[in-house]
């Protein structure tokens, strides 16, 4: 290769285009969170996005050398004029020749963001088509010139006589091809518009137009008022005590002439938004820190007064909870870099000071007051009518969690959000038939829910009239096909009928139903809603085995074009409960009151026999949703769905009586003897493993099966009844077991007898180290006692405690009312010690003079 081609020489302009992420950044498409307008919900919102920096920095440069940057200064006209050095219009010379610049005067102090002389020759450079017009009233000369083929070729301007006012106008058409794009898509356009209402809120005083028409922002807090829609929407919903509309709180104030500043509280750690000379630094820099430093330094100086003697706050926690709006004019900024995100400029050399007034003191415990509201409603996506005059047609989505509120969210891309908000559970819900009031009234999530649905209790909802009082008028509830997701199901189903029953005569508790299994083969594809479903179909489908199956491990496994797919069939997917009459509500009491226990159990037997007969007839499972199913009584979920949560509970709960494991323990002791470590794993890399090995499908409560290759066993086969010799311990829904443990050389003592016809002995409990005494009282029943001993008068020693319990616990539940007496007895302690080891347990204790003089050690011995 010649010397010629090695070594080249390019003019600044083939430069530009040869490397242009030296000046604009990237020209490859990016996915990075960034704020964008959203046009449905009238918002700012953060999201994930795909967008090209370069295309996004030359429109941004264009925007900055057109906007006013100081309220009152309007967009003057260029002069119209030969340049005398140059030779050429000083339009000409402003966009279509690089490094020329109005900004290399650094002695001058300007609030403008130009100063490297590139600017807007950026945009004509990656532009096929640039047109500027421009009119200065001062020569009374209007100017027009285009350029194309990415400012290489110029037309001749034409410049004609003008008596109207100044104005700058300049039109360009993209080069998307060296963008690796072909349109300008819907991120990209989001993205842009932000930038429009930046503007807008940045420069007071100007009308902004998008697309003909012009934003309605007319101040810098109503921009932020833009992002807190988003907010208040999306994420810290905060309620009026009418809860139907949102409060914001905002702490606003001008501070001069270059400072305007908003602060608000933020859920997701320090968030900022700021803007130097209207030019937006999405990445902060020294402004934002200055702003920052000072609002934290008042709040540490309010919290130290208010909380002396409490726990000390540092400043970093103060800041993680602030959202900070900047809006500022600097002179003669710095940045890190020509994106002019980061501003680096020293703040003694700002040109101005922000000195904030009173007005952040003042208004801060109201922000406190609302921060404790806004936390309370974290995660609430609120629908647009709800508690409005159209409340009665919201639907309020109760989801299992976060993940299934992403899947929501997908969904509601379909449906709108006018009339469908989504609210994610955490956990499963109280159990509220039986519980304390103190319970139900303290509970968190409980509260929650009245608050956003409008409930009160006492109030009788008897009519769909009635229902109009609320902010949602229907409860849709959205969680995995599995067993633990119709638990929650049952529970919600069972905090409506415990505390208002007549709702559950009415239409407004539905479900979301999701598939569980979906088979596949080329463009052909079946959804299953319940395993029983499924095995039917692959029990009556030849060479099922060529179709590809996808078990859906909870909603979280479903992807957003699942979602949206999903969402589009509202009348596949949404299931109406409804009332059949004094079945349902016998149905919901049985599965969830305390008192109710015994049917349960007959119940759940009931089940499991008619389970058990299916399958010797060769018959499929029952199974709820069919195709056609549009509604299902209340009866039938409790007694078709629910049934198979309580039996899977009993499942995972109790200990099989062959080899005395749960599922989730013989899942794990498969995995360990197929791994074979020879050496330590942490618990994570096993975790993992045994999610891996054991592949556990949502709603199969037995797979010992998966893709025809075994799993895991149904059980082990031990050669002692390891039952016996751990013990076992469960508690399910209608039964419980406690088996305790049995000296191992006992068990193979009977095992021997029975082996050769003779009748074993008698088992008793025993523990391993245990030096106690284990008594039997009944022929299932044993008492197990600890070690004390009376040393003299003065000392009672105590040398083993019963089995399973612990030193702290019978510290704090025993000792500590012996020693110090409780409202009904005095104290019998005067003190106590601990000697204990890692294998011993040793308490002295000293009763009281008084027990003593009465020769009451021995009694208090028994009482220990």
């Amino acid at each position: 290769m010649s010397v010629e081609r090695i070594y080249q020489k390019k003019t600044q302009l083939e430069h530009i285009l040869l490397r242009p992420d030296t000046y604009i950044g990237s020209v490859e498409p990016i996915k990075q969170n960034m704020w964008v307008y959203d046009a449905e919900m009238g918002a700012i919102v953060s999201k994930e996005i795909t967008f090209v920096p370069g295309l996004y920095k030359i429109f941004d440069e264009l925007l900055e050398k057109t906007t006013p940057s100081v309220f009152g200064m309007t967009v003057a006209g260029i002069p119209v004029e030969i340049h005398k050095e140059q030779n050429v219009f000083v339009p000409t010379l402003i966009f279509g020749q690089l490094l020329t610049s109005s900004n290399y005067n650094d002695a001058e102090k300007k609030v403008t963001g130009g100063r490297n002389g590139y600017g807007a020759k950026l945009c004509n450079i990656f532009s096929t088509k640039f047109v500027v017009e421009t009119c200065a009233s001062e020569s009374g000369k209007k100017f027009k010139q285009t350029w194309t083929n990415n400012m290489s070729k110029a037309a001749e301007p034409i410049v004609k006589d003008f008596s109207g006012k100044d104005f700058t106008c300049i039109t360009f058409k993209p080069d998307l091809a060296k963008f690796k794009m072909e349109t300008l898509d819907s991120d990209t356009v989001s993205l842009l518009a932000r930038r429009a209402y930046d503007v807008a809120g940045a420069v007071r005083g100007i009308g902004v137009y998008l697309n003909g028409k012009k934003l309605p922002i007319k101040t810098f807090k109503d921009y932020v008022g833009l992002y807190l829609k988003a907010r208040d929407d999306e994420d810290e919903l905060v309620l009026d005590d009418d809860s139907k509309k949102p409060a914001n709180s905002v702490v606003h104030e001008i501070v001069n002439k270059r400072w305007e500043v908003c602060v608000t509280t933020s859920m997701k750690g320090f968030q900022q938004a700021s803007f130097v000379n209207s030019i937006a630094t999405t990445k902060g820099g020294t402004h934002v820190n200055y702003v920052t430093d000072q609002i934290t330094d008042k709040l540490m100086a309010a919290v130290k007064r208010r909380n002396k003697g409490g726990i000390e706050v540092k400043p970093f926690q103060i800041k993680n909870h602030l959202w900070v709006f900047i809006n500022c004019l600097i002179e003669n900024p710095t940045f890190d870099s020509q994106t002019k995100e980061n501003m680096t400029l020293r703040a003694k050399a700002f040109g101005s000071t922000c000195d904030f007034s009173d007005k952040l003191n003042s208004t801060r415990n109201a922000r406190r007051a609302n921060t404790a509201k806004s936390a309370a409603f974290l995660n609430l996506m609120n629908a647009n009518d709800a508690g409005g005059r159209n409340s009665k047609q919201c639907t309020l989505i109760l989801t299992e969690g976060d993940s299934a509120k992403t899947l929501a969210v997908s969904g509601l891309s379909v449906i709108g959000r006018d009339q469908y908000g989504v609210f994610p559970l955490r956990g499963k819900l109280l159990n509220v038939r039986d519980a304390a009031h103190k319970q139900i009234l303290e509970n968190i999530e409980i509260n929650h829910l009245l608050k956003i649905v409008g409930l009160q209790y006492n109030k009788k909802y008897l009519s769909e009239e009635d229902l109009k009082s609320l902010r949602y008028g229907r409860i849709m509830i959205m969680t995995d096909q599995d067993q633990d997701g119709s638990h929650i199901k049952g529970l919600l189903i069972n905090f409506i009928h415990s505390n208002w029953p007549s709702l559950t005569r009415l239409p407004f508790l539905e479900e979301f139903i999701t598939p569980i299994v979906k088979v596949t083969k080329g463009k052909e594809e079946k959804s299953f809603y319940s395993i029983p479903e499924y095995e039917e179909w692959k029990s009556n489908t030849d060479n099922a085995k060529s179709w590809k199956v996808k078990y859906y491990k909870g909603l979280g496994t479903s992807t957003p074009k699942e979602a949206k797919e999903y969402f589009a069939d509202m009348r596949r997917h949404q299931i109406q409960f409804h009332h059949e009459g004094p079945a349902c509500d016998e149905a919901i009491l049985m599965a969830f009151s305390k008192k109710k226990v015994n049917d349960r159990k007959d119940w759940l037997n009931r089940a499991m026999e008619d389970r058990k007969w299916r399958r010797q007839q060769g018959l499929p499972e029952v199974y709820l949703y069919e195709k056609d199913t549009k509604t299902v009584s209340y009866s039938d979920f409790v007694n078709k769905e629910l049934v198979l949560f309580s039996n899977a509970d009993n499942e995972r709960s109790i200990p099989c009586l062959v080899d005395g494991l749960k599922p989730g323990q013989r899942k794990v002791l498969y995995t360990c003897l197929k791994r074979n470590d020879k050496r330590e794993v942490k618990v994570a890399q096993l975790a993992g493993s045994v999610a891996e090995l054991s592949a556990y499908h949502h709603g199969e409560p037995d797979a010992p099966v998966d893709d025809n290759q075994p799993v895991e066993p149904e059980w082990y086969c031990p050669i002692l009844p390891m039952v016996l010799i751990n013990g076992a311990e469960g508690i399910g829904t209608g039964y419980s077991t406690k088996v305790p443990n049995y000296d191992v050389r006992q068990i193979v003592s009977n095992l021997k007898k029975m082996i050769n016809g003779e009748e074993p002995e008698e088992l008793i409990p025993s523990f391993k180290n245990f030096t106690g005494t284990i008594t039997q009282i009944d022929t299932h029943k044993f008492t197990v006692q600890g070690n004390v001993e009376v040393i003299d008068n003065k000392t009672i020693e105590i040398t083993e405690l019963p089995v399973g319990t612990w030193t702290q616990a019978y510290k704090e539940n025993i000792l500590e009312p012996m020693l110090h007496g409780t409202e009904k007895i005095p104290p019998i302690l005067t003190d106590y010690r601990e000697y204990h080891t890692d294998a011993t347990v040793k308490f002295c204790t000293q009763p009281g003079r008084r027990q003593i003089g009465r020769g009451r050690a021995g009694r208090i011995a028994q009482e220990i």
